[in-house]
């Protein structure tokens, strides 16, 4: 090939050549002479495409999210996005899902604007990165950022003038929005307390940092069929819901006698999918932490190679693992690695601590002496600018100038010593948030709905914020009971693993064919050792009828259950009809 190709237009153009003479010999088709014979892919995209060529070879027909990766991977498209930032304009067909591989989705026809997603490993990021994209979430978008149910921030209602300013005022933060959409590994989670909790086994900061600068540097990371969930647990006191992710790595303390060092390991589970009913099951595999990073490497690596790329609904890790089985896919996995692995029974392992439920809200000492860290609740996710800049003077001025984000979208001020509680707690206030930990408080999470997505079929932080300000006065709690509120069927805010689930439904009302937003209800999901999906028990409710519904569930939960039974088990133990009615006549 000529000087005039970079070294990627040849990769992608030895992978091109490659694949159509596998899709010619597979269809009894001499390949087309040619005056010198190409080589075999090789480079990082190699992978990739070999999968993209096989599944053509075997007569099947690649989806066209597919295509247009093999076309031009989103990551190299960063200069004509320069361009239609230059002239005011939004991407077209396959350029919105190339645009997501830099963290840009274009969410029309709900906004006509972007919205930015980071990547912060672990939730944690300073005062200063805090304040930060304060400014530029002021500057540039609407003036306020989300906080999500993987520990992460978002900025909304971007113009197409101002979004590579987002992407490089990030960078200068020495933050980034790379990879954070599209068919990539998403914001690596971690426990929120970690290296300041006086329960976990294991701090996850040096594991989520060094898993999301891997990620960052390994361009073959961004040829994935689909998304990819990763998360840490530390076994700290608030958990990071990793078996709801497609490989969560747990801290476990190993004992002696079992033919391996005793001490902390990483136990691996795999193909977590609430969205898809299915929980991260346990492979019976123990890593070191040193190891964690090559083995979630040649997990994705693995996944690569044998993912789905004709059938979008079907090309999660799930799907390989209930193809191949787990022995199958793990035997895979291993080759990639170039070990085995370890494998211990489960007795081997101590029973890990159980996390507390309310543990993100309230001043909660550290494991430090004398000091202490604050959760802070941000309704539904939602922060102003100058909360923000608030909240970041606080860090500096009281505490260690971390600020931790949580998959409960809230946040967490670490560092705080037992003589400023008192200080720090009213300038909390003063900023129009709280600190105060209520079970609906600390309980309730709903994704950006359709005010800001065009797949939400409601409102949900209006009806979450809705049901909040409703059962806060009429209900009295003794007990954490978790609500999430979910637009779609993607299930951002994992409505299956809601002690109340909500998604998001277009209600009709008449026979025109009119809706309202509305939802189906759920009820008995739970996750960690509670771990159960949701199922329904409502179907069309006005999104105005909801929080009552909610109340009154809440109600009849409070009424009949028996001594000590959580609001999961009470829905368990009743049959539908029962709970309606009970519900009926609270």
């Amino acid at each position: 090939m000529g000087a005039d190709f970079t070294l990627d237009q040849k990769r992608y153009l030895e992978g091109f050549v490659s694949g159509a003479k596998a899709v010619q010999i597979a269809r009894g088709a001499a390949p087309a002479p040619s005056a010198a014979p190409v080589a075999e892919m090789t480079g990082p995209d190699a992978a990739s495409h070999r999968a993209m060529a096989r599944t053509e070879a075997e007569g099947r027909k690649l989806t066209p999210e597919e295509k247009a990766k093999r076309e031009e991977l989103g990551l190299d498209a960063y200069d004509r996005m320069r361009h239609a930032a230059r002239e005011g304009t939004f991407p077209k067909g396959p350029d919105v899902l190339r645009w997501k591989y830099h963290g840009l989705f274009y969410v029309a026809p709900a906004q006509d604007s972007f919205m930015c997603r980071m990547r912060i490993p672990g939730g944690i990021l300073t005062h200063w990165q805090f304040r930060g994209v304060a400014d530029i979430a002021e500057r540039h978008g609407g003036g306020f950022t989300d906080i999500t149910t993987r520990a992460n921030l978002q900025i909304r209602e971007i113009p197409p003038t101002d979004s590579i300013a987002v992407l490089e005022g990030l960078v200068s933060l020495g933050l980034t929005a790379k990879g954070s959409g599209a068919d990539n590994i998403r914001n690596v989670t971690g426990t929120p307390t970690a290296g300041i909790d006086p329960q976990e086994l294991l701090d996850t900061r040096p594991l989520a940092s060094a898993w999301h600068h891997c990620i960052l540097n390994s361009r073959d990371m961004y040829g994935l069929p689909r998304k990819f969930n990763v998360a840490f647990d530390g076994a700290g006191t608030i958990g990071a819901l990793e078996d709801t992710n497609d490989i969560g790595f747990q801290a476990v303390d190993v004992m002696d006698g079992f033919g391996v060092t005793p001490g902390v390991w990483l136990r691996l589970v795999l193909g977590g999918i609430t969205g898809h009913k299915d929980f991260a099951r346990d492979t019976g595999i123990v890593v070191r932490p040193e190891e964690a990073v090559d083995v979630a490497a040649a997990i994705v690596r693995a996944f690569i190679d044998t993912g789905d790329r004709t059938d979008r609904k079907k090309a999660r890790l799930k799907y390989v693992l209930d193809s191949l089985g787990f022995d199958g896919f793990l035997k895979l996995v291993e080759g990639k690695l170039g070990r085995p692995f370890t494998r211990l029974a489960a007795e081997a392992v101590k029973p890990r601590a159980e996390p507390d439920r309310l543990a993100h809200l309230g001043v909660h000492p550290q494991k430090q002496a004398g000091l202490n860290y604050v959760g802070i609740a941000t309704p539904v996710g939602r922060m102003s600018a100058t909360q923000m800049r608030g909240l970041a003077d606080i860090s500096a001025r009281f505490g260690d100038g971390d600020i931790r984000l949580t998959v409960w979208q809230n946040l967490l001020i670490s560092g705080i010593a037992d003589a400023d509680i008192a200080t720090v707690t009213d300038a909390v206030e003063a900023l129009g948030l709280s600190t105060k930990a209520t079970p609906l408080q600390a309980g309730i999470v709903a994704c950006t709905g359709a005010k800001g997505c065009r797949f939400a079929a409601a409102d949900t932080k209006g009806t979450a914020r809705a049901i909040l300000a409703h059962c806060e006065e009429r209900v009295t709690l003794d007990g954490p009971v978790n609500i999430h509120v979910t637009g779609c069927h993607n299930s951002c805010a994992q409505h299956y693993i809601g002690d109340i689930g909500l998604i998001g439904a277009r209600v009709p009302v008449n026979d025109d064919g009119d809706t309202v937003d509305g939802y189906h209800i759920l009820v008995g999901g739970g996750f960690g050792s509670a771990a159960a999906i949701a199922r329904e028990l409502y179907q069309n409710v006005p999104a105005e009828d909801a929080p009552a519904v909610v109340e009154r569930l809440l109600k009849s939960w409070i009424t009949h259950r028996v001594a000590g039974e959580s609001f999961a088990d009470f829905t368990r133990r009743l049959d539908p009809d029962a709970l309606k009615a009970l519900a009926a006549a609270a």
